[in-house]
């Protein structure tokens, strides 16, 4: 049986927060001006971890700090902000329970709010081959937009109704592995039973049961 570690990053694997960290090393940088740039981040912070500010705003403030580059201007960045800013914050325990869980045969995944694009070289410095984070989008030049990619833009943009969100968000919650403590190891049967409480919720509801009629009247999904 699959046995699955799931591990958080900032201040779990990481003794600081990634986003706060990329701002400040573009502060210090030049990239972002500090006066305007500096009292956004500090407010982000505080009301994230007071709970004012949700995890999707809070993302989004700082995936728009890459706005208007492609992954190819950032690469350079982005490496030297890994060796130089996270590499030093990532506490020798944190390696050592990654790397027990890995010779344990455990799948271990890096689940983070924050854009893969700074976290994915994070999860590769620790050998750690699935990672699930914030997707951020991109233009047609495969430069990035500012904004975040995923359910979120497309309930907001009506490309998706309230009901697609609402299955894709029991999704997110049950292959993220529930509401756990960090560092909790959960088997293949826990996460079964996340499955089953989804899509018992889900059956419930009246959206769901017309989608399931129409399938089997018609052969075709229904968008409600």
């Amino acid at each position: 049986m699959m046995q699955l570690a799931l591990f958080d990053l900032d201040h779990t694997l990481l003794s600081g927060d990634t986003d706060v960290l990329w701002c400040d090393f573009l502060m210090d940088a030049g990239l972002l001006e500090r006066d305007v740039f500096g009292p956004r981040n500090l407010e982000m912070e505080r009301g994230y971890q007071a709970g004012t500010v949700s995890k999707e705003a809070f993302a989004g403030f700082f995936v728009s700090t890459l706005a208007g580059k492609t992954l190819q201007t950032w690469e350079p960045w982005r490496r030297r902000f890994l060796h130089e800013v996270i590499v030093p914050r990532i506490p020798q325990e944190a390696r050592a329970q990654v790397l027990q869980h890995q010779d344990a045969g455990h799948t271990v995944v890096m689940t983070t709010a924050t854009n893969r694009v700074l976290t994915e070289l994070t999860a590769q410095e620790l050998s750690i081959d699935h990672l699930i984070a914030t997707e951020c989008e991109v233009d047609a030049q495969g430069a990035y937009t500012g904004r975040i990619s995923g359910v979120i833009n497309m309930r907001d943009g009506g490309f998706i109704s309230a009901h697609d969100f609402e299955i894709a968000s029991r999704i997110a919650h049950v292959v993220t592995g529930g509401d756990v403590d960090a560092n909790t190891l959960v088997t293949e049967e826990y996460l079964l039973t996340l499955e089953r409480e989804a899509f018992c919720a889900l059956l419930v509801m009246p959206k769901t049961q017309d989608r399931i009629m129409a399938m089997l009247s018609t052969g075709k999904p229904l968008r409600n």
